[in-house]
């Protein structure tokens, strides 16, 4: 077993990380207490090829390994959270989607325009009534022959107002159930599509999320991905490979409320010398890095899975639920290292905390995690990923 990064995948992690420190980490408060959308960041994120990098060449992507991508989430989650999630949702939901399912002509139309970052992706499954039980699809797209029409709401989409691209999960036939539902490439500026208020949030406060209308919305046939009735599957083989990003997005999080933690304990003085002295902080900060450090190897054990053609079901669902874990606990203990300071904007740890809940809540909350793992358990299956390569 190979713990060694390669050159290649220390020259992203870097370049991630010189990236976050300089051109994310200036105004992020400012960006997060105003949500004003990340523009420039966006733009800069585009330049440095972080919008497609698992995409094929021949697509305008950087051909890069799921681990490369995982090791760039993690640094910028250190620092922006509103922009790696815009990072996430367009390499694993929209752009990982489309390559691995889409057509030629979907790929050639569609695919290079989101690798690039010429256009940015959104993934609209959630609805009001459909957040965990993805099957209760109420956003309709009824078969018109050459085209279909699409109606419904979907809440809660990141990019949502920012976006040109939507890949829109629809029931088509209510009698089949979740056989019944299709995936379908929308374009924002088509008429019908209402884009709704930005959301005020508890976190990543900066991202564009928003609720979405499709009033009557005319889709062309060949703008359906896969076959018929092959939705429910597609949305949760994406799904599978986002809370791998979102697992590293959680790392992040925590590796950054840590690193953070260290410099603070290591400076702040009580009781004539550095609080990292003392035990209660000592400790602290040990037992940060221990469960960061098992996260971590979790999370780049899914993105091995994931590269190397095995079953990732299980991996990026554990991956998911101990990074997101360990972020909600330790961005709290960060806080707590910090004192009043831990309580103040400037430190940044106060928003990290914030934006650390989300992370056991979307792509599949930290109850559904136990559920994909639990069934895979009692199915006997949980090890075999680890040996027995894919059917998919």
């Amino acid at each position: 077993m190979e713990f060694i990064l390669t050159e290649e995948q220390l020259a992203v992690k870097e370049a991630a990380r010189e990236f976050a420190q300089q051109t994310l980490l200036p105004g992020v408060i400012e960006r997060d207490t105003h949500m004003t959308y990340p523009t420039e960041q966006v733009r800069g994120m585009a330049e440095m090829g972080f919008l497609g990098m698992m995409v094929s060449p021949e697509y305008g992507g950087g051909g890069m390994d799921t681990l490369s991508y995982v090791l760039a989430m993690e640094e910028l989650s250190k620092v922006d959270n509103s922009c790696s999630v815009i990072v996430s949702v367009n390499n694993s939901l929209v752009c990982w989607g489309l390559e691995t399912y889409g057509s030629e002509e979907q790929k050639k139309k569609y695919l290079t325009k989101l690798a690039t970052g010429e256009s940015i992706g959104a993934f609209c499954l959630s609805e009001p009534e459909a957040g965990s039980d993805a099957t209760s699809q109420r956003t309709t797209a009824v078969d018109m022959g050459d085209h279909y029409i699409i109606n419904g709401t979907k809440n809660w989409i990141t990019n949502g107002g920012s976006s040109q691209i939507h890949l829109v999960i629809a029931q088509t036939d209510v009698e089949k159930g979740h056989k019944g539902i299709n995936a379908f490439i929308v374009e924002t500026d088509w008429d019908g599509v209402v884009i709704g208020a930005k959301e005020d949030k508890l976190g990543i406060r900066a991202s564009d999320t928003h609720t979405i209308l499709y009033n009557d919305v005319k889709v062309p046939k060949e703008n359906r991905i896969g076959d018929d009735g092959f939705g429910f599957k597609f949305a949760m083989k994406v799904l599978s490979g986002g809370r791998i990003g979102i697992a590293a997005q959680a790392l992040g999080i925590a590796a950054g409320a840590y690193e953070l933690s260290v410099k603070y304990a290591k400076e702040r003085e009580a009781f004539g010398k550095p609080i990292s002295q003392h035990q209660a902080i000592a400790f602290k900060l040990a037992d940060m890095s221990t469960d960061i450090e098992a996260a971590r190897l979790m999370v780049y054990r899914a993105a091995w899975m994931k590269d190397n053609g095995l079953d990732y079901t299980s991996g990026a669902a554990m991956a998911k639920l101990i990074a997101s874990d360990a972020a909600m606990k330790h961005t709290v203990e960060a806080v707590q290292v910090h004192g009043g300071y831990g309580f103040v904007k400037e430190y940044h740890v106060e928003r990290l905390m914030r934006d650390a809940k989300i992370t056991q809540i979307y792509e599949g909350t930290s109850e559904i995690q136990k559920l994909v793992i639990s069934r895979n358990i009692l199915k006997g299956t949980l090890y075999e990923p680890m040996w027995k390569p894919s059917n998919s």
